[in-house]
């Protein structure tokens, strides 16, 4: 017998180069695509953050005029303006406070400034909620 035909050789196994660029190449295309859902999802969860503290502020502005009888009183311990609890947003007020009314607005800062689809949060004394970015509809950022 014949060595070499006792010890036949064994077919090559693994992936060749094609194989290996067309996997690449898939999970490229696959990561193109989730990628922006991704980052949006991750805005749409931080906005949850804005909005906390604009209603956490609002709160504490109400039980300012029920104790006092106005929002702006000296005796009201809201300061403005201040970071979220996560500080994706600073609160401040638009304009001023006054005696029988207000406007609060949250501004996105840090990585979430990229929120161009809502952009600036606001609430108003009277509960209307709204935002200052390309979206139109202000129930969907709210």
């Amino acid at each position: 017998m014949n060595p070499v035909s006792r010890h036949a050789r064994a077919p090559a196994r693994g992936f060749t180069l094609i194989e290996l660029i067309i996997a690449v190449a898939i999970v490229g295309i696959l990561a193109s695509v989730a990628w922006p859902s991704y980052v949006k999802q991750v805005q749409k969860t931080r906005r949850a953050d804005g909005k906390a503290a604009l209603l956490d502020t609002a709160q504490r502005l109400e039980r300012c005029h029920t104790r006092f009888g106005r929002y702006d009183s000296d005796d009201c311990d809201v300061e403005l303006p201040l970071d979220s609890l996560e500080a994706y947003y600073v609160v401040d007020a638009v304009g001023d406070v006054n005696a029988a009314s207000f406007t609060l607005a949250a501004t996105p800062q840090g990585p979430q400034a990229e929120d161009e689809l809502c952009g600036v949060l606001r609430l108003t004394s009277s509960g209307l909620q709204g935002s200052q970015g390309e979206n139109t509809d202000d129930k969907h950022c709210w």
